[in-house]
C-alpha cells in the first residue's frame, strides 16, 4: 500500500515537473528542472528496486547532463526565442510516438506478476546458482559484478568518458573566456 502511494506521488511529481519544463522560457530554469526530473526518476527507480539504474540516472541525468547543459547555456543566450510556427505537427508526432510505445507494452505481463518469464525462468536460476557460483550474499551485486560484468564495465566506461568530456568542455570554456578578457 505504501509502495503504491510512494510510486504514485513520485510519478505525479515527474509529470508536474515535465509540464513545468515545457512551460519555462528561461533556459537555466529548464536545466534545473531537468535535473530535478532526473533525480525524481532515480528515486522512482529506487522504489522499484532498480538501484543500479537509479545510480546511473542520478550520475548521468542529474550530474553530467546538467553540467553539460549549463556549459552550453554559458555559450548561448539565456532565454528561448519565441517560435513563429505552429507546434501542431510536433504535438502529433509526440502523440503518435507515445501511442506506439503504449501499444508496445500491451502484451507485457502485469507488474510483479508471478507468472512472468523473469519470475519463472531467469530469476529462480540466478537465485539458486549465485551462492554456489559466486559466493556473494547480495544477488543483485553478484549479477551486476559477475554474470553481467562486461555490461557493467561498459556502462561505467560510458559514464567515465562522459564525465571526462564534460570536464574537457568546461576547461575549454574557461580558456575561451580568459582569452576574450571576460570575467570568469
Amino acid at each position: 500500500m505504501i509502495d503504491t502511494f510512494t510510486n504514485t506521488v513520485l510519478f505525479t511529481m515527474l509529470v508536474l515537473t515535465a509540464l513545468a519544463i515545457v512551460r519555462m522560457e528561461r533556459l537555466f530554469a529548464v536545466v534545473m528542472l531537468s535535473s530535478v526530473f532526473s533525480l525524481l526518476s532515480a528515486l522512482l527507480f529506487v522504489t522499484l528496486d532498480a538501484v543500479d539504474v537509479a545510480f546511473t540516472e542520478a550520475a548521468v541525468g542529474a550530474g553530467i547532463s546538467t553540467v553539460l547543459m549549463l556549459g552550453t547555456i554559458a555559450l548561448t543566450k539565456p532565454a528561448v526565442k519565441k517560435s513563429r510556427h505552429n507546434a501542431f505537427v510536433p504535438l502529433i508526432v509526440v502523440c503518435i510516438t507515445g501511442a506506439a510505445l503504449i501499444y508496445g507494452t500491451l502484451d507485457m505481463p502485469a507488474f510483479g506478476s508471478l507468472d512472468a518469464p523473469a519470475q519463472i525462468h531467469v530469476g529462480p536460476d540466478y537465485l539458486s546458482r549465485t551462492p554456489s557460483d559466486i559466493d556473494v550474499p547480495n544477488v543483485v551485486t553478484a549479477i551486476l559484478g559477475s554474470y553481467r560484468g562486461f555490461d557493467t564495465l561498459g556502462e561505467t566506461a560510458v559514464v567515465f568518458t562522459a564525465g571526462i568530456g564534460v570536464l574537457l568542455l568546461l576547461s575549454g570554456l574557461r580558456r575561451r573566456r580568459d582569452d576574450d578578457g571576460e570575467d570568469i
